[in-house]
């Protein structure tokens, strides 16, 4: 099984957009960053799964569009910022088709965390806005870092 990882692409300040909708910029990175998996790597998606916040959703759309998983999009629970990781950890146990969970940080921090080595206060991996982090699961359920894209790596 491989879990693709997002972090959100850059929403605008709270201040000028209370739902925080993607920036300009952040739209312009997500759907550079979705281009770029769908045309060099092969993925195969079974659902592309967000947090109900706007940021979250709208680049799980850019992504969708680009991606086509065969589920397409569904809201999930337990994927905002400071929600627990714990849930995730059992319910990825469980699944074996590819999936994207597209969220925020700190929550995707501490998930990567505690599937690479059982600590969700260690910081394993560094996510940044519209990053895509793969991680694979083998047959015995131990996780492992595949790749990881980010913005600065992909031609403009």
């Amino acid at each position: 099984m491989y879990l693709y990882l997002v972090q959100h692409a850059e929403a605008k300040p709270k201040e000028e957009d209370p739902d925080r909708h993607l920036s300009d910029r952040g739209r312009k990175t997500a759907e550079r960053i979705a281009s770029y998996l769908s045309q060099n790597i092969d993925i195969r998606l079974h659902s592309i799964l967000h947090s109900d916040k706007t940021r979250a959703l709208e680049t799980a759309q850019v992504m969708g569009q680009k991606l086509n998983p065969i589920r397409g999009l569904e809201e999930a629970k337990e994927l905002g910022p400071t929600s627990t990781p714990w849930g995730w950890v059992e319910r990825l146990s469980q699944l074996a088709n590819d999936i994207m969970i597209v969220g925020h940080l700190p929550h995707l921090q501490r998930l990567s965390s505690l599937l690479l080595c059982q600590d969700e206060h260690k910081k394993i991996l560094e996510f940044e806005k519209g990053c895509v982090i793969c991680l694979s699961k083998d047959g015995s359920g131990v996780w492992a870092v595949q790749w990881m894209l980010t913005p600065s790596v992909i031609p403009a």
